[in-house]
């Protein structure tokens, strides 16, 4: 699960079938520099399918992967992002993430 960054949507004037009534949002997963503010995203989009209703600028949290496609199970749906969540807030404790990355053991 990552946290990403809504930016757009994707509208199709074809689609699989069992793409039907789907709303697709392109995303930009977030690393820790860009959620402390001290970076923009630069990694690449995903297109993320999304049943809550995220807005542009939303964050949410996105399973990406085999585990994208486990909420439609036992239908197949061609997916590789799902929306789990719109965060409404993220709480960040650096202090703590710098002792994580600097290897201390006990944060």
């Amino acid at each position: 699960m990552e946290i990403a960054k809504v930016i757009g949507t994707v509208t199709l004037s074809r689609s699989h079938p069992s793409f039907k009534g789907a709303r697709l949002k392109v995303v930009v997963p977030l690393a820790l520099e860009n959620l402390a503010g001290d970076a923009e995203p630069m990694a690449e989009e995903l297109v993320m399918w999304d049943e809550i209703g995220a807005g542009i600028g939303d964050l949410v949290a996105v399973s990406i992967g085999p585990e994208a496609a486990q909420p439609f199970r036992p239908e197949h749906k061609p997916v590789d992002a799902y929306n789990t969540a719109i965060l409404d807030h993220v709480d960040l404790r650096m202090d703590l993430v710098k002792k994580i990355q600097s290897g201390e053991s006990n944060p």
